[in-house]
């Protein structure tokens, strides 16, 4: 049997893997606890025309990805605050603009490339060493927000009125939230996919949830989960040559179903 980690790309696609994977469920609780997980979807299809954007361009995609994600993730949730459309309405209204929009820089770009059909369903091929430094120091900065505002989070999480009555900008915090869920998002692109970005932030949490534990705990166990699920799916794909982010989204779906059926009995 092939031994992976003598293939550079391999162990670039773990470190980026088990970095994605350990911020992924930081964010997801909160999104999946708020009964805002369509927003990962959502911008998933906003990252979708970054990618585009930056092939077109030959600029690097994770860049152009980045920057639309996050000022679409801004422009939401300020209409959603706004009052003007109901929060599912302003999703569904990015997702299908972002989406027509990509289409049409596909087109322009005369169809599907191997690399975006890479960036669509997830391949370790695609991470290059740079991704990996960019994934770490935003990585970083994504877990250093989260630390620092993590009780407001929680607060705001469980009782929005309660929070704002006691003083707390909770539109700032859930503007803060939502374009943190942004980033990771985009960092986790060239590893599950744009199609699969959702499933790895929201099936995780949703999979620890079922253990009724303490918050902290749920995290941890949600942590494990995305973990587990990143570097057993970069494994079997490599060794199956299978897709990279459809086998670690199967994986995680599937530890899902067996929790289920075990809390169930």
């Amino acid at each position: 049997m092939l031994n992976l980690f003598q293939y550079s790309f391999v162990v670039r696609g773990l470190e980026a893997g088990i970095i994605i994977a350990l911020i992924a469920p930081l964010i997801g609780i909160f999104l999946v606890l708020r009964r805002y997980s369509l927003i990962a979807d959502a911008l998933a299809h906003v990252s979708l025309a970054g990618v585009a954007i930056g092939l077109l361009l030959g600029i690097n995609p994770l860049f152009t990805a980045i920057a639309s994600t996050v000022v679409s993730s801004f422009a939401i949730e300020k209409l959603r605050l706004s009052k003007k459309v109901y929060g599912e309405s302003a999703l569904a209204i990015f997702l299908s603009g972002s989406l027509a929009f990509a289409i049409v820089l596909i087109s322009l770009a005369h169809g599907f490339s191997i690399d975006l059909f890479n960036y669509l369903f997830g391949s370790i091929v695609t991470v290059k060493q740079s991704d990996v430094y960019i994934i770490g120091v935003l990585g970083v900065v994504v877990l250093i927000a989260i630390v620092s505002l993590y009780k407001e989070l929680v607060y705001v999480t469980f009782d929005e009125e309660s929070a704002t009555v006691s003083g707390l900008p909770t539109r700032a915090i859930n503007i803060a939230l939502v374009m943190l869920a942004a980033l990771v998002v985009s960092l986790a692109i060239p590893i599950v996919g744009v199609l699969l970005i959702a499933a790895l932030i929201v099936i995780p949490v949703v999979t620890a949830l079922q253990f009724k534990q303490s918050f902290k705990k749920t995290i941890l166990t949600a942590e494990f989960i995305s973990v587990f699920s990143v570097i057993s799916g970069i494994f079997i794909s490599f060794y199956l040559n299978l897709s990279t982010g459809g086998t670690i989204v199967l994986i995680a779906l599937v530890v899902f179903i067996i929790t289920l059926f075990a809390q169930r009995k």
